[in-house]
């Protein structure tokens, strides 16, 4: 278990962060983004849980551990090395579980027939937000897989993909199973 005794070690002071394997990384580099896109992503949807309640708010904290894990992987590249330790690494049937998810809330509403505007209640305005951020960390965690000799775990961006479409569900859900939802209304003045 992680032990933090001190929250300031002053070793990025240079520009570097240290990933979990020991090596350090410049702040910058797109292993690094794709971390902190996913630690927005997590930060985000602990917004959104202020607003949560019953089962949404349990699928919720267990997207939050999730994530969690998601970030360990990242933060140990799976450079083919032998290790002392067993990395961790995002267990592909978490992907199904979000699957599961998306089946579930989705199924009580009735389809879309409109594009609708990341809007209406507080719990959808802020699964919405987490939704783009989600976005975003599949977009860097893809990027980081267009670098030679970085590998990104094959269920990450599988996850992230998923993650962005439950909230999409779960925003629609918040808005009274959809029947709230704002829609975008083309040309609108």
């Amino acid at each position: 278990m992680v032990k933090l005794n001190r929250i300031y070690t002053r070793t990025g002071d240079d520009g570097t962060t240290g990933l979990g394997d020991g090596a350090r990384r410049l702040k910058t580099d797109v292993r690094v983004v794709a971390m902190g896109s996913v630690d927005e992503a997590n930060a985000a949807l602990g917004v959104a849980r202020l607003f949560a309640e019953g089962a949404v708010d349990a699928l919720l904290a267990q997207v939050q551990n999730d994530l969690f894990d998601l970030g360990a992987d990242l933060a140990v590249p799976d450079d083919g090395q032998p290790k002392s330790w067993t990395p961790l690494r995002l267990d592909a049937r978490r992907v199904e579980a979000l699957e599961q998810a998306i089946d579930l809330y989705n199924g009580e509403m009735e389809p879309l027939s409109s594009f609708i505007l990341p809007a209406g209640s507080p719990l959808s305005a802020h699964l919405h937000l987490a939704r783009t951020i989600a976005r975003r960390a599949e977009r860097d965690c893809v990027a980081l897989t267009q670098v030679a000799h970085e590998v990104v775990s094959p269920p990450v961006t599988t996850y992230l993909n998923r993650l962005s479409d439950l909230l999409f569900v779960l925003a629609r859900h918040a808005n009274d199973q959809g029947r709230a939802d704002v829609l975008w209304v083309p040309g609108k003045v």
